[in-house]
């Protein structure tokens, strides 16, 4: 069986032990390779590199979409139902502060989705979604 191609993220970070308590602790991020200034995780099965730099950017554009300011730049996983609850379960009971509390998105129309958004602690915006039927994920 072929393996889907993983994709690999770079991002800044203001600290690299923050990152290590915030993507391998809260979020549960196994750990890879690491140096000083950057950090691996596995990501879902992804592999996201968060890079110290001294001042992260700061000014996060939205856009409007089912009544809610999105950030523009964000990335995120999306999981199974059972997978998204656990996830967002475990995050409200840490006090994670959401940008958009978890929710139905589209309710009834094509590509229905739980999803929520959360920064991390350097202000980066992560989505994590699930859909109830995988074959709306490219629903038009």
């Amino acid at each position: 069986m072929t393996e889907r191609p993983r994709f690999h993220l770079a991002f800044p970070v203001r600290d690299i032990e923050e990152a290590r308590a915030f993507y391998g602790g809260l979020l549960g991020c196994p750990e890879g390779r690491s140096a000083e200034d950057w950090v691996d995780f596995d990501f879902w099965g992804h592999q996201i590199v968060a890079h110290h730099v001294a001042e992260p950017e700061s000014k996060v554009a939205t856009n409007p979409v089912d009544g809610h300011d999105v950030p523009v730049r964000h990335f995120g996983a999306l999981l199974t139902l059972d997978e998204w609850t656990a996830l967002t379960d475990r995050l409200k009971a840490q006090g994670v502060s959401f940008i958009i509390e978890p929710q139905i998105r589209f309710k009834g129309l094509p590509g229905e989705q739980a999803t929520c958004f959360f920064l991390d602690p350097s202000g980066n915006a992560l989505e994590f979604k699930a859909f109830a039927d995988d074959s709306q994920v490219f629903a038009k």
